[in-house]
């Protein structure tokens, strides 16, 4: 065996180094070694993984957390946009071009439109879209039922009505929609 002297800052060390290892002794020494050493490889291999696969959960529950975290607030709006609807509809009753309509209820009805507008322009923004509904399939997901429309004209269970709009939130339900479904004609 060949000494060193190994020097610190405080005092001297002697380690020894071995010269060779040939004895069956030492290769099982060695064999176990190298078994040790592939396991700590592998749990070091498998921390890194779970490492990381924290990292992408969490990095995905964030942009969730992000996207999600306005739903109440998105589901209390819905309901300004539909009374904007309702104002709209009142107003397309009235004709603006109309001599004897004044001009603040003309510039009434055009700051309604904008403020619609300027809503509907937020919500896509925050990714809240309108749920496409009429002549499509019903689908209890998405849907709510309030009546059903005999009509042999079209497939069963094709909307035919809507009574309020549905709403998401980018793959959420934030607001089915209320709507009519057909059913055939009772014989």
């Amino acid at each position: 065996m060949v000494k060193k002297k190994k020097n610190t800052e405080k005092e001297t060390v002697d380690i020894e180094i071995p010269e060779k290892m040939d004895t069956p002794q030492a290769e099982e020494q060695s064999q176990i070694n190298s078994d040790e050493l592939d396991d700590l490889k592998n749990q070091l291999l498998r921390a890194l993984a779970d490492s990381e696969n924290n990292r992408r959960r969490f990095e995905k529950e964030k942009e969730d957390l992000s996207a999600y975290v306005i739903s109440n607030f998105a589901k209390e709006m819905l309901a300004v946009l539909d009374n904007l609807n309702r104002a709209l509809e009142v107003s397309d009753k009235i004709n603006i071009e109309d001599k004897n309509v004044d001009n603040n209820t003309k510039n009434f009805i055009e700051g309604v439109k904008l403020t619609e507008k300027q809503l509907n322009s937020i919500f896509e923004k925050f990714k809240i879209i309108k749920i496409d509904t009429l002549d499509q399939k019903f689908d209890p997901n998405i849907h709510q039922a309030m009546f059903e429309i005999e009509n042999d004209e079209v497939e069963e269970g094709t909307i035919l009505q809507v009574v309020q709009e549905g709403f998401k939130i980018e793959d959420r339900l934030l607001r089915p929609a209320l709507v009519g479904v057909s059913k055939k004609t009772s014989k």
